[in-house]
């Protein structure tokens, strides 16, 4: 007798909301634990076709550490769609404008590039400070893995 394989339906999905501190933390080691989660790899009904995934709140982006001379060497790329619209920007400059961006980027990266990808990503809520609106979901630590 064969036993059938349990597939998740996107109603059963229950959501967890979870916030880590990001200072003095590596930008690409923090980056591969909430794509994980995001993407629901920690849950035992994990379906890759399925967004499974929790949501992350991460405190204190504008302190996420990277290592060597990645703050002066890194390039951030971005393009306007015009011919000649590439700009490119230093990890160091970028932290100064918009320091969510680095591990936005980061995240985005190690996602999916599909259209779950993109939905994936909205579950991740950034902020430079060490405040954010959602205590009403009751947040509760990332666990380490």
């Amino acid at each position: 007798m064969l036993s059938k394989t349990y597939q998740p339906k996107p109603g059963d999905v229950e959501r967890k909301w979870y916030v880590v501190d990001a200072s003095g933390q590596t930008l690409g080691r923090l980056a591969s634990r909430i794509a994980a989660v995001l993407r629901g790899k920690h849950k035992a009904s994990f379906a890759p076709h399925l967004d499974v995934g929790d949501f992350v709140i991460v405190t204190n982006a504008h302190k996420v550490a990277v290592t060597g001379r990645k703050e002066k060497l890194k390039p951030y790329r971005t393009h306007s769609n015009y011919p000649g619209g590439l700009t490119t920007r230093m990890l160091g400059d970028v932290r100064k404008r918009h320091p969510d961006r680095i591990l936005r980027e980061a995240v985005r990266g190690m996602l999916p590039h599909t259209t779950l990808g993109r939905k994936q990503i909205l579950k991740l809520k950034l902020y430079a400070g060490s405040d954010h609106p959602h205590v009403a979901q009751k947040p509760v630590p990332l666990p380490s893995v």
